[in-house]
């Protein structure tokens, strides 16, 4: 088993919090495990994105190739674009369908939702209203990690147990949160697949 994952997306959207709960539940799984982070300025939203390794076998570089990436999972679609020439041609592309304009020459959302759609494997969601009906907004990232979890090759019960262990300090509460909302997102994912 070999999963190689590029998530991105702007500061603030919780790219870092999708990649530690991948990372505890592969560890749980009995993975290794290899990360590399860009943090581009990310307190005034700009892009962020992480390079994530899985692999039942010892990796050698925490960077993935171009053409190499099993999936990409967005928080932004123009983000999603950027990364594009990083996915294999069967690979998946898990994105938020609602843009975060934080330039000034974003493009059209027509232009990049007709780039989206020429892929053959993919789920866009609005991952922000469906975490708004699953509790909180907050929860859009795990939204999205459930959303790409039917494509991680990790059992989702190991997902659900990387929100108990990475978001249990801040109580029961935003556990039970981020769980409705890995479900909404899983759910939708399921129905779209």
């Amino acid at each position: 088993m070999k999963t190689d994952i590029i998530l991105s997306g702007v500061g603030g959207q919780g790219i870092l919090s999708i990649a530690a709960v991948i990372g505890e539940a592969a560890l749980k799984e009995g993975l290794y495990m290899k990360q590399a982070e860009v943090h581009g300025m990310s307190q005034r939203g700009g892009d962020v994105q992480s390079n994530l390794r899985l692999s039942d076998e010892p990796i050698a570089s925490d960077l993935i190739p171009k053409g190499h990436a099993d999936m990409i999972i967005s928080l932004e679609p123009m983000e999603s674009l950027r990364y594009l020439p990083y996915l294999k041609k069967e690979g998946w592309l898990v994105t938020n369908s609602r843009p975060f304009v934080n330039i000034p020459n974003y493009p059209e959302i027509e232009k990049v939702n007709a780039e989206l759609d020429r892929l053959p494997h993919k789920v866009v969601l609005d991952v922000e209203e469906i975490a708004k009906e699953a509790g909180s907004i907050r929860a859009a990232n795990i939204v999205m990690l459930g959303a790409a979890t039917p494509f991680l090759g990790i059992d989702y019960d190991k997902i659900e147990a990387g929100i108990r262990h990475i978001f249990g300090r801040k109580g029961e509460d935003i556990v039970n949160m981020n769980l409705k909302a890995l479900k909404a997102g899983y759910d939708l994912a399921q129905s779209l697949r």
